[in-house]
């Protein structure tokens, strides 16, 4: 998919791609659209939020000060929801490619909530003057305003992907930090597989998770993208997921399919960015990223020593992970094999797609190695990560009843 000019608007970007033969006409997407392009328009005038000195200490610019004290209403945001595959993700990049606003951040939502409990984290590890110093009150044991302003003062617009929440953390938190977010003039738009009403549901405490579902439905313009076409199913289906031998042939064929999956031409190969992820304070290289696709090699995820919390974070950010160059497992690769275990169990409980090269057939992956119980395990996983069933579950890891 091309990328949009900056004075164009989603619903122009959008047309241009129908035009293209990139999108087919669908009527939820073009009602997203049309959302989208009602925000769009009314953040041209709409002020950006700014942090006048370092650390968590944060100022009022004039203009939103201004703006927040009239009569003039603070743009609806955008909730967009609907089963996998339905065009979400690629609508809220659209929009995000080209709104008209300095000040804004897409992230994966999980990747958002690291990174707010990470400066929790830090503000609880002040000093009482250090606290002082950075905007909290005296004797103010409580880091959200402080955390919620240092947010709003690095982007007035925040895009995320995949809202969803099954951390009861996660869910402690949310209420509260919006609540100052919103109240600081952020606008904020959201895709998620679940409606509001269904987020952290069957989660423990979930009644004092309900006033941020009613924040959602009070701030952002609810859309759903109910259409009958899974495009990422589509885009699957009759397709390998597991390859062998590891050849050029094969690597090729998952080559083929990562463009195909990512909007992107074969020709813009060398354009395929790189992504970092934080996981736990270190940051986990991810070679090729686009679009909820992620690319590595097996050297790279199983061969060095990483860990469940790698593995978990590979799979809340990603939906679908190409895994090339996979070996036949034996005695001497017994650790790449166990890591390769714990990634298959992370990616599994997640719903991740996952496609791969290996050396030989799925069924002989594991004839040589140790550890028979675990392996078979794996095995049978990866047979149900083939099935359509599976393909077309929606991405994370549901809250069981």
């Amino acid at each position: 998919m091309q990328t949009t000019p900056q004075d164009t608007t989603p619903q122009a970007a959008y047309h241009a791609l129908i035009q293209a033969g990139e999108l087919k006409p669908d009527t939820d997407q073009a009602n997203a659209v049309a959302a989208l392009e009602r925000l769009h328009r009314e953040l041209i005038s709409y002020p950006v939020i700014t942090s006048k000195s370092s650390g968590f200490h944060f100022r009022w610019p004039a203009g939103l000060s201004r703006w927040l004290g009239s009569n003039k209403p603070v743009p609806q945001g955008i909730y967009l929801y609907g089963g996998v595959g339905r065009g979400k993700s690629m609508l809220m990049d659209l929009f995000y490619a080209v709104a008209p606003i300095a000040s804004k951040r897409r992230v994966h939502f999980h990747e958002f909530m690291l990174d707010i409990h990470a400066r929790l984290k830090e503000w609880h590890d002040l000093s009482v003057q250090e606290r002082a110093q950075h905007g909290g009150r005296a004797g103010d044991d409580d880091p959200i305003p402080s955390v919620a302003r240092k947010i709003a003062g690095e982007a007035t617009l925040l895009c995320f992907d995949e809202l969803q929440v099954t951390d009861i953390a996660d869910a402690m938190v949310l209420t509260r930090l919006f609540n100052e977010l919103f109240a600081q003039g952020v606008i904020v738009v959201a895709t998620s597989n679940r409606p509001p009403d269904d987020l952290y549901k069957n989660g423990l405490n979930r009644q004092r998770f309900l006033p941020f579902i009613e924040q959602i439905k009070e701030k952002l313009d609810i859309i759903a993208l109910d259409g009958p076409v899974d495009y990422r199913y589509n885009r699957l289906k009759g397709a390998q997921t597991y390859y062998h031998p590891i050849n050029a042939e094969t690597t090729t064929q998952l080559s083929a399919i990562f463009f195909r999956l990512t909007d992107r031409r074969v020709e813009d190969r060398a354009k395929v960015p790189s992504e970092e992820l934080n996981v736990q304070g270190r940051i986990l290289f991810v070679p090729k990223a686009a679009r909820g696709v992620a690319v590595f090699s097996f050297k790279r995820l199983c061969a060095n020593p990483l860990g469940p919390a790698d593995y978990l974070a590979i799979a809340r950010t990603y939906h679908t992970i190409i895994m090339v160059a996979i070996p036949e497992f034996n005695k001497e690769n017994n650790d790449a094999a166990r890591r390769f275990i714990t990634l298959i169990d992370a990616l599994y409980e997640h719903n991740v797609k996952f496609l791969c090269s290996a050396a030989v057939p799925l069924q002989s992956l594991y004839a040589k190695a140790d550890a028979s119980f675990e392996f078979e395990r794996t095995i049978s996983r990866l047979m149900e990560m083939q099935s359509e069933n599976y393909l077309t579950r929606g991405h994370g890891k549901t809250i069981a009843s």
